[in-house]
C-alpha cells in the first residue's frame, strides 16, 4: 500500500476516505494521491461564449479552489512524513479515476461513498460501484470516519477453487498489514444450502491449502447472502469486509449483478474489494 489514490469531492465521506488513506500511508511509509475530478457541463460553441475558452477558465478557477481545500485537509489530517500529491482533472469520475490509477502505479484506491439504493442503484449506480466493478487494483470503500485500528476482517467465501488464488494472496497481505484476525465465513442460504459439517471441512481445507494464519471458520445461516454477510459482520463486530468481485459489465451485470457491489452500496462497514483476474467479463 505504498501508492494510494483517493478521489475527493470534499464531501464528508470523501474526507473520511482521505483521513483513512493518510493513516494507512503513515503505517506503510507511502504516498497519497488526492484528485478532484471535475465533470464539466456539456456546452456548444457560440460567438459570445466559445466552449474551449469557457472550459479552460472554469477549470483554472476550480483547480485553485480545490488546491486551497487540499492544503487545508493535509495540514489538518496528514501525519508527519506522509507524502501527499494532489491534482485537479476534468472528465468522468469513474473513468478518470481508473486512468489515473493505471498511469501512476496505484496500489489501492480509497473512496468515500454515500452508497446507493432504489432507482439510482439499479439504473445508474454509484461512482464507487463503477470503480469497484472495473478497477484492476484493490478498492476500499468507506462511509463513516473510522478511527481504527482494523482488528478483524470478514472474508466471505464461495468455496470455489478456480480463480481464487490471486484474491486470497491479496487478502493475506491485507490481513498482515493490519495485523488483523481473518474471519472466513460461508453464508448458508436455502439456494446454496450445505450441511454445516461438510462446509466446515471444506473451509478447513481451504485455510490449509492457502496456509492461512490467525483465522476463524464460520458458517452463518441466513435467507439472503448479502444480508447474511452484513449481519455476521455486525454480530462479531467486524471492522472490514474483504470480497472478490467478478467485474461483470453490460447486460451480464444487469442480469447477474454483483454481491460485492450490493454490499458496498448497503453496508456501513469498510469494504475492501478486488476483481479476480480471470473474472473480468465484457458483455
Amino acid at each position: 500500500m505504498k501508492n494510494i489514490l483517493v478521489p475527493c469531492d470534499f464531501s464528508k465521506p470523501a474526507i473520511n476516505a482521505v483521513r483513512f488513506a493518510l493513516d494507512v500511508a503513515a503505517n506503510a511509509q507511502g504516498t497519497v494521491h488526492l484528485i478532484n475530478v471535475v465533470e464539466l457541463p456539456v456546452l456548444h460553441d457560440t460567438m459570445l461564449m466559445p466552449v474551449l475558452s469557457f472550459e479552460e477558465q472554469l477549470l483554472i478557477e476550480l483547480r485553485e479552489k480545490a488546491e486551497v481545500e487540499f492544503k487545508k485537509i493535509t495540514e489538518k489530517y496528514a501525519p508527519e512524513g506522509v507524502k501527499v500529491i494532489y491534482n485537479v482533472v476534468s472528465g468522468v469520475i469513474a473513468k478518470t479515476t481508473l486512468e489515473y490509477a493505471n498511469q501512476h502505479a496505484i496500489d489501492l484506491i480509497v473512496m468515500g461513498s454515500h452508497g446507493a439504493s432504489g432507482f439510482k442503484e439499479y439504473f445508474i449506480g454509484s461512482n464507487a460501484e463503477k470503480i469497484v466493478r472495473s478497477s484492476t487494483v484493490p478498492v476500499l470503500i468507506i462511509k463513516q470516519h473510522y478511527k481504527g485500528p482494523v482488528k478483524s476482517i470478514v472474508f466471505p467465501n464461495t468455496l470455489e477453487t478456480e480463480h481464487q488464488e490471486d484474491l486470497v494472496m491479496k487478502v493475506k497481505a491485507l490481513q498482515h498489514f493490519f495485523h488483523a484476525t481473518l474471519h472466513i465465513v460461508w453464508i448458508n442460504t436455502p439456494l446454496n444450502f450445505t450441511s454445516d459439517t461438510v462446509t466446515h471441512e471444506r473451509l478447513k481445507a481451504f485455510a490449509k491449502r492457502f496456509m492461512l494464519k490467525d483465522y476463524t471458520i464460520n458458517v452463518f445461516n441466513h435467507p439472503n447472502e448479502e444480508e447474511g454477510i452484513m449481519k455476521f459482520t455486525h454480530m462479531i463486530k467486524g471492522d472490514m469486509i474483504a470480497m472478490g468481485t467478478h467485474g461483470r459489465k453490460g447486460i451480464s451485470h444487469i442480469l447477474l449483478g454483483s454481491l460485492a457491489e450490493d454490499v458496498v452500496n448497503h453496508t456501513e462497514n469498510i469494504v475492501w474489494t478486488y476483481a479476480m483476474k480471470n473474472e473480468h467479463v465484457e458483455a
